[in-house]
C-alpha cells in the first residue's frame, strides 16, 4: 500500500491550472505588494540599525556597511520571495540590483538637488514631501527594472517577447519533378 500524501496536483488539461499563475510565480500586483514589504521593512530594520553600529564606527561608515548588507538581503528576498525566481541569485543579478539601488539613489538627490535650487530654504514639510514622492517614484522603477529585467528568468519579458521558431520550408515535389531527368 502507497503511502497518501497531500499533494494534490490538477491534469495538465485542468482549465484552473492554466488560468491562474502559479504561486511560485506571482503576477505584477503580488510582486508588488512583497516588493513593498520587504524592500520597506528592511528599510525600516537598516534605520534602526545605523545608529546601533555606528556606536562603533563612524556613522558614514555604519551607514555604508548597513547599506550593502540590505541591499543584499533584499536582492536575495526579491529572488525567493518578491519575484518567486525559485534559486538564489547570482554575482550578476546582485549586481544589477544594487545598480537600480544606486539609480534611485541618484534620483532622491536629484530631486533634492534641485529643490534647493528652485527654493532656497524650503520648510521641513516640503523637503518631505519632494522626498517622498521621489523615493516612491525611484521605488516603482526600481520595480519595473527589477521585473522586467533582472528577474525576468523562467518567464517571457513583456517588452521583448519571444518570436517562434518557424520550421524552414520544403521544397514540394510534383510527379513531374519527381521523373524528370537533368
Amino acid at each position: 500500500m502507497e503511502p497518501q500524501t497531500a499533494d494534490r496536483t490538477q491534469s495538465p488539461s485542468s482549465p484552473s491550472l492554466s488560468s491562474s499563475p502559479s504561486p511560485a510565480t506571482p503576477g505584477p500586483l503580488a510582486s508588488f505588494v512583497r516588493f513593498v514589504v520587504c524592500g520597506g521593512g528592511i528599510g525600516v530594520l537598516s534605520s534602526f540599525a545605523v545608529p546601533l553600529v555606528a556606536m562603533t564606527m563612524p556613522w558614514a561608515v555604519a551607514n555604508a556597511v548597513i547599506t550593502v548588507a540590505s541591499t543584499l538581503l533584499c536582492t536575495e528576498l526579491h529572488a525567493l520571495f518578491t519575484f518567486g525566481t525559485g534559486r538564489r541569485p547570482g554575482w550578476r543579478r546582485h549586481l544589477q540590483s544594487s545598480g537600480s539601488a544606486a539609480a534611485a539613489y541618484a534620483v532622491t538627490c536629484a530631486a533634492m538637488f534641485l529643490l534647493h535650487v528652485i527654493q532656497s530654504a524650503p520648510g521641513m514639510l516640503t523637503e518631505q514631501a519632494v522626498y517622498l514622492t521621489a523615493s516612491g517614484l525611484a521605488g516603482i522603477g526600481r520595480f519595473l527594472v527589477l521585473r522586467l529585467f533582472v528577474f525576468t528568468s523562467g518567464r517571457k519579458s513583456p517588452l521583448r517577447p519571444r518570436r517562434p521558431v518557424l520550421p524552414l520550408p520544403r521544397p514540394v515535389l510534383t510527379q513531374a519533378a519527381v521523373g524528370a531527368t537533368c
